[in-house]
């Protein structure tokens, strides 16, 4: 059964705070715990059902279990479809900050959770290991960003960190290109691009902040088609995220 403790745990790991403090996350889902096994990360506690305990990937664990009904994992869950099972991970360390030897999204004030969550999915998908992120985008071990990086989390490492003094040392150290999206940039499937790179994604309603513009070196343009037609105002966030490092790995990695 789940233990009054547990319960408590589970529903504090909610909160940023909680999960800084304790250094955990909680995740929830057979397979999403399932693709955080296969990322190389390992649960502290699971919570199952007795069926989602005989799982080939959980039943070995060596981890405290707890076999459960449904009713007491739904009384911990976040998600309105029943879940089989609930489980706490540590928070594995992130990277230190070197010189990037390889592309590096850089998340200015991104707060929407599903759209944090898919870019760290977007990152592994096109071999981006690195993430840094402003204090004020939405946090990375939130339960909703988790489950949006369907078990990306694991494999991509989210920095929390001054931007604009990463960005200031990369002007002065590094010497590295930094690359925005702008109205006013150039076509990026005609514009030179190069790597390593930083690649700057902005926030969902105002785009990358004054603050950090002064850093971007080159700018670039996601055109619409037909061009100067109406369509839609602009692409989210995610999928702007997805289109301009696709265009950077087919042209630097063909």
């Amino acid at each position: 059964m789940l233990s009054i403790n547990k319960k408590k745990l589970i529903v504090a790991l909610r909160q940023k705070k909680q999960r800084d403090e304790r250094s955990l996350f909680v995740v929830e889902g057979v397979k999403l715990v399932c693709d955080l096994l296969r990322g190389g990360l390992t649960p502290t506690y699971v919570a199952a059902t007795t069926e989602a305990l005989q799982t080939p990937a959980i039943r070995n664990l060596a981890c405290e279990k707890a076999e459960c009904t449904p009713k007491e994992i739904a009384e911990v869950s976040l998600r309105q479809s029943g879940q089989e099972m609930v489980a706490i991970f540590e928070k594995p360390t992130p990277k230190t900050i070197d010189k990037p030897a390889d592309l590096v999204l850089l998340l200015d004030e991104i707060q929407d959770p599903g759209n944090l969550g898919t870019i760290i999915r977007i990152a592994d998908w096109f071999g981006i290991h690195t993430i840094v992120a402003s204090k004020t985008t939405a946090d990375a071990f939130a339960p909703k960003v988790v489950q949006a990086s369907m078990g990306a989390i694991a494999r991509v490492s989210v920095v929390e960190t001054d931007i604009v003094a990463y960005l200031a040392q990369n002007r002065n150290e590094w010497h590295l290109p930094v690359y925005g999206t702008f109205l006013e940039g150039g076509n990026i499937y005609s514009t030179n691009v190069s790597s390593p790179a930083i690649i700057v994604m902005g926030n969902e309603g105002n785009g990358i902040s004054n603050a950090v513009k002064p850093f971007v070196t080159d700018k670039l343009f996601i055109p619409n088609f037909p061009a100067g037609e109406i369509t839609s105002e602009s692409l989210n966030v995610s999928a702007a995220t997805a289109i301009v490092c696709s265009e950077f790995r087919r042209r630097n990695f063909q």
